[in-house]
């Protein structure tokens, strides 16, 4: 390991890592903020490289592979920090290179007050990588959908509006129009189903995988007790925040999915503007389909704790603006179910249980 020091690494306080595929890029400071360490190292030496070092702050960005390495180093001794990439935008000087970047990451983990990404464990990498393969599978599914409508359309046929309808119709569709149709064509279209029946298949696969892991994980549990909440928003949140901890109240959990209003204040001013749209957009899309699914039903209202506040909001706001108000209140309540480890206040009624998600 080459490095240039200006003082004593044994007085190293802080590490900044700049995550590569192969090369990780490490600028370190003393007590004093002076560079004692600029190194480049190999991923697979990681070990070697920082048994070498004294124990001390490593920051890191969150990116791929930073939740491996912030394990990685924690068993070590070391205090890995793992920084959102816009909090450590405003400490870079200079051009883009591998060991500004580094340094910048090294002077935002310096700072008390900043607020970090919480480590996930294997538990919950496993359980996002689940979600990230069915929402890929979705959107392919999507896709060939409408790449069938499209053909159809070009042959002069329409169906009507949802995938039930073009799933119900579309053998008819060709059994009746098979003189307008040239072979090729109906070929095609043919083999379109055939990848969408596939996508069915793995999308069922992965859903009563995930559904599996909610009835086994007591986190997931308590968190489908809320109205509305169910598989799939409670492992997403699981898999995004664990227990909880990063945030200190609910709000904070509903600011970081992104659905506040973004704040343009100045001179005791304020101004509220459109959702901020920040955080983790997964779960935010969820948590909206939750409240919409909520709104549908407002037979139901009454046997909610928020019931009341809900039909108060509907008629003072448009849908979707109530819908999005809904949403925070869900993410809120769900943070603090996770949090203190208890349950909603008022159980769903088998009989007048809504669609959850």
């Amino acid at each position: 390991m080459c490095a240039k020091r200006q003082g004593s690494l044994a007085d190293l306080t802080v590490v900044g890592v700049d995550i590569g595929k192969d090369v990780f890029h490490l600028v370190g400071f003393d007590r004093s903020g002076h560079v004692v360490l600029r190194t480049k190292i190999k991923r697979f030496a990681l070990r070697e490289a920082f048994d070498a070092l004294p124990r001390c702050i490593v920051g890191m960005e969150a990116c791929l592979s930073a939740h491996f390495v912030s394990r990685t180093l924690r068993g070590m001794g070391f205090e890995p920090r793992i920084i959102p990439a816009i909090y450590v935008k405003p400490f870079n000087k200079g051009q883009k290179n591998d060991y500004n970047d580094a340094e910048a990451i090294a002077e935002a983990a310096l700072l008390a007050n900043l607020r970090t990404v919480a480590q996930k464990n294997q538990d919950q990498l496993d359980l996002q990588a689940l979600h990230r393969v069915r929402s890929r599978l979705v959107s392919r599914r999507t896709a060939t959908i409408n790449q069938i409508r499209a053909f159809l359309i070009e042959q002069g046929i329409t169906v009507c509006a949802g995938l039930r309808s073009l799933d119900n119709s579309f053998e008819t569709v060709l059994e009746q129009r098979q003189d307008e149709m040239s072979p090729r064509m109906r070929g095609v279209l043919t083999g379109l189903r055939e990848d969408w029946r596939w996508l069915d298949q793995r999308i069922d696969r992965v859903s009563d995988e995930i559904r599996d892991v909610s009835r086994s994980e007591e986190s997931c549990a308590r968190i489908m007790s809320i109205p509305g909440i169910g598989p799939m928003i409670s492992t997403a949140m699981v898999a995004a925040i664990g227990k909880g901890e990063a945030f200190d109240r609910g709000r904070d959990f509903a600011a970081w999915v992104g659905l506040v209003p973004q704040q343009f204040s100045t001179g005791g001013r304020t101004i509220l503007g459109r959702i901020t749209k920040r955080g983790g957009r997964y779960l935010r899309m969820l948590l909206v389909q939750a409240a919409r699914v909520i709104m549908m039903r407002p037979h139901l209202w009454p046997n909610y704790s928020f019931g009341n506040w809900l039909a108060g909001v509907v008629t003072r706001m448009p849908g979707n603006k109530a819908a999005i108000a809904l949403a925070n209140k869900l993410a809120r309540i769900a943070w603090s179910i996770l949090r203190h480890g208890t349950s909603f206040d008022t159980a769903r009624d088998k009989d007048m249980a809504i669609e959850a998600i």
